[in-house]
């Protein structure tokens, strides 16, 4: 396990749904490799020209009248991913994410403990 698996403290969920990253007027159309309540992990895009000291929007289509849509921060870079976090989140795209997430979590109490992280993070 990586230390930035270890600090790692929101459960992320293996999740595959067309994807969008957006800074600016640029957008890239990324392959999501998981997410959580509070960020997502995608395969780095090429190319790659963004401005690392802004802040991106990410959308997540879950069907064609539902989205996730969250204003993220870039957390981690490797050669191949690109790790965010989450800085703000609308209500229905949280009410989408949390069902999601508790779609795929086996144990009620963990979702209990990821809604008590994600309020006193």
């Amino acid at each position: 396990m990586s230390e930035h698996d270890e600090r790692r403290r929101f459960l992320r969920i293996d999740f595959d749904a067309p994807t969008e990253l957006r800074q600016g007027l640029k957008r890239w159309p990324v392959k999501l490799l998981d997410l959580s309540l509070k960020g997502l992990l995608i395969e780095r895009p090429d190319p790659w020209d963004a401005d690392l000291t802004q802040d991106f929007d990410a959308i997540i289509h879950l069907d064609p009248q539902n989205h996730v849509s969250m204003q993220v921060e870039l957390r981690h870079e490797e050669p191949a991913r690109l790790g965010f976090i989450c800085l703000y989140i609308d209500i229905d795209s949280m009410t989408h994410l949390h069902r999601l997430v508790e779609l795929n979590v086996a144990d009620g109490t963990e979702m209990l403990r990821e809604l008590r992280e994600l309020i006193e993070y």
